[in-house]
């Protein structure tokens, strides 16, 4: 199993409602909200690294989000 951490920059306002949409994404394990450069912080776990790459676009493809940085757990 593959694990990751999506780092998440939302719209100005918009948090709240990214981050529950990020939570119904499958295979987001937890997803929370952080104060920093980035504003939602959501761990994730697939079978594979194509598997991961997929949540994380599917992530940054969302509506509101502006940008996404994914850390892949060796």
């Amino acid at each position: 199993m593959i694990r990751a951490c999506i780092l998440i920059e939302a719209l100005p306002g918009k948090i709240e409602a990214v981050l529950a949409n990020v939570k119904k994404v499958e295979g987001v394990r937890k997803a929370f909200i952080v104060f920093g450069r980035y504003d939602i912080v959501a761990f994730a776990e697939a079978p594979d690294y194509e598997a991961i790459r997929n949540i994380a676009l599917k992530i940054d493809a969302m509506k509101d989000v502006e940008e996404t940085e994914t850390i892949v757990e060796a």
